[in-house]
């Protein structure tokens, strides 16, 4: 099993179902502030490279549901900017394996499982990403992403 470096919200309700998730097929976690991380724009393309600028985004952030951000619009220097300075809008979680140094974007469960391997005996949605709360509107981008460093 993967040892994995899991950047979420404290508290939120989504990262607390892909942890339980992860663990539950036997990988080690440690849980880093992605809100108090100090980004920067290499460290985060890390992660954030291999996909479509606007998959970048956490589509549940106030900013974004409002339509005051829209990330369709942005180029990768002014959504880097952004997402660092805002750091609420990144995408979750990030996950870094210190196993093998390969890195994924959201939680997608198939992706996860073809990434890292999850429990095919467990019972879950197809995605695990977005809100836990039934009353919020989360539509996160499709599948997600990880690549080799």
């Amino acid at each position: 099993m993967s040892h994995i470096i899991f950047f979420e919200k404290p508290g939120c309700g989504g990262n607390a179902r892909q942890r339980a998730t992860l663990q539950a097929a036997g990988h080690t976690l440690e849980r880093r502030n992605l809100l108090t991380a100090h980004w920067t724009p290499e460290a985060l393309l890390e992660f954030l490279a291999p996909l479509p600028v606007p998959e970048w985004f956490n589509r549940a952030a106030p900013r974004i549901k409002s339509g005051e951000v829209l990330p369709e619009v942005l180029d990768a220097e002014a959504a880097l900017a952004l997402l660092i300075a805002e750091p609420l809008l990144i995408r979750r979680p990030l996950m870094l394996n210190t196993t093998d140094g390969s890195r994924h974007v959201g939680f997608d469960t198939a992706a996860v499982t073809a990434w890292v391997g999850l429990d095919p005996s467990a019972q879950r949605p197809t995605s695990l990403e977005g809100c836990a709360s039934p009353t919020e509107s989360c539509h996160p981008p499709t599948g997600g992403q990880h690549a080799h460093v």
